[in-house]
């Protein structure tokens, strides 16, 4: 159990310039002062971070967003008085408190007012705004809870367990700095929700030239300027094997998968996993991830990953980046996954999956 002495002692560390792993609504994060640029150096380094990949800060208290940053849009007190604290990140014009080291070196900065109680007390605690991404090496999905931090850190940072995250997926981030509004990240509130709070319409993420949002795409230094959110321009969410994603908008049938004339019986016979597009060698370990209800329909996996069921696009997105992690446990070679309903919370695990993805097909 994590007691108001045991936050206390880890809000020191905070205040001495060291990392401390901590628990948010979405996933764990690794946590520095903000306004430390040798502790925020640290975050890098411990993560394998690229240096021009910026940090979301986090705070406690409104009053704080006007230390941090400036020329604050009245639609971020309509967002932040619906939504905060809560799953959300707002990208603001910067003051100059804030260190480039934090934002990349960009002229703005992400913050985020989180709901979980012991991210609220450490915050409170170390008198100071934290920096923190996910809480795991670079590229790899993100933590939920305290053993999967131990597995990247081992003992070189504090964690705080504060058990299972609720959402499970990164915060959704919103660019206030300039108008249109963007959204740069999906998360657990949707580009709707946000557009009915402020009654006008947000547009959405576009890649930049010559690189693609899915199948793991990854932009060098050279072919792409900083992007204003983590989470656009490095691969991310990826298992270490390599993962295949179901296109669920490409027919069954024009698969190469053997399936009845029939369109009652089109999904009723297993599917043969080595039928599809994929390189697979005969003694390759197969991994399945999939909903509850169309496990029976795999056969020749190794190892078959229940989601969750799709009417509970929650529960699959609390425990999407834990289960992407149980196949490289198991040592599998290749991952398939299904692709989920693109509605509510789905939206943000498709895009999840995309990012994570080797190839779709």
């Amino acid at each position: 159990m994590i007691t108001k002495k045991i936050i206390q002692e880890a809000a020191k560390l905070i205040q001495q310039g060291d990392l401390v792993a901590f628990p948010t609504e979405t996933v764990y994060g690794l946590g520095a002062d903000a306004l430390n640029p040798k502790a925020v150096l640290k975050i890098f380094k411990a993560k394998g971070r690229p240096s021009d990949n910026p940090l979301i800060v986090h705070i406690t208290d409104l009053k704080d967003l006007k230390i941090l940053a400036k020329n604050i849009p009245k639609e971020t007190y309509i967002l932040a008085k619906k939504f905060w604290p809560g799953p959300i990140t707002f990208v603001l014009k910067k003051q100059k408190i804030v260190p480039y080291e934090t934002t990349a070196g960009l002229e703005t900065v992400a913050i985020r007012m989180p709901k979980h109680k012991i991210a609220k007390e450490l915050i409170k605690l170390s008198k100071t705004p934290i920096a923190a991404p996910s809480a795991n090496k670079s590229g790899r999905p993100s933590p939920t809870d305290a053993k999967t931090v131990f597995e990247d850190f081992g003992n070189e940072i504090q964690i705080l367990d504060g058990g299972k995250t609720k959402i499970g997926l990164e915060s959704t981030v919103l660019d206030l700095s300039e108008k249109p509004f963007t959204l740069l990240r999906k998360g657990a509130i949707s580009k709707e929700e946000i557009e009915k709070a402020i009654n006008q319409k947000i547009h959405p993420y576009r890649c930049p030239a010559g690189a693609s949002p899915s199948a793991g795409a990854s932009l060098s230094a050279e072919a792409s300027p900083t992007q204003k959110s983590p989470g656009l321009k490095y691969k991310h969410y990826a298992p270490k094997a390599p993962l295949f994603l179901l296109n669920a908008r490409i027919p069954i049938r024009a698969l190469p998968i053997p399936i009845c004339a029939n369109s009652k019986c089109l999904l009723n016979a297993p599917i043969p996993i080595r039928a599809l597009p994929i390189p697979i060698c005969a003694n390759s370990r197969i991994g399945i991830l999939c909903s509850n209800e169309t496990t029976k329909y795999y056969k020749d996996a190794d190892l078959i990953i229940k989601a969750g069921s799709k009417k509970n696009l929650k529960k699959i997105a609390q425990n999407l980046f834990s289960n992407l992690r149980k196949f490289d446990q198991e040592k599998i070679d290749i991952i398939i996954s299904e692709s989920f309903e693109e509605k509510g919370i789905g939206i943000a695990i498709m895009d999840r999956l995309r990012r994570a993805a080797t190839k779709i097909i």
